[in-house]
């Protein structure tokens, strides 16, 4: 079955950095655009980044762009998310997805999710 397995979550002080990796197994991983997305407390799913099949096209929410970074490596079957200049609002649960073919902004439309990492920023 299709698994997507998140890590390198933690607890970093505020303007520091952590990078996030998800495995992914079970799935064509080349054919499938991953998504990032984080959930904070009492909050909505919102989306984070997202990255094309190929590793060519990235996109970003607003608030972090210039400090988070997708990157893919399809040998590997992993996406990862490196997130520079973290702040407190960025604390959150991140979990990564997979949706065949393009990626979207909208949780909705992708096919597979992860567990989660969990994401603290101290202030």
């Amino acid at each position: 079955q299709v698994q997507l397995v998140e890590s390198g979550g933690g607890l970093v002080q505020a303007g520091g950095s952590l990078r996030l990796s998800c495995a992914a197994s079970g799935l064509t991983f080349s054919s499938y655009a991953m998504g990032w997305f984080r959930q904070a407390p009492g909050k909505e799913r919102e989306f984070v980044a997202r990255i094309s099949v190929s590793g060519g096209s990235t996109y970003y929410l607003d608030s972090v762009k210039g400090r988070f970074t997708a990157s893919r490596d399809n040998a590997k079957n992993t996406v990862y998310l490196q997130m520079n200049t973290l702040k407190p609002e960025d604390t959150a649960v991140y979990y990564c997805a997979a949706r065949f073919g393009w990626g979207t902004r909208a949780v909705g439309s992708y096919d597979y999710w992860g567990q989660g990492t969990q994401v603290t920023v101290s202030s």
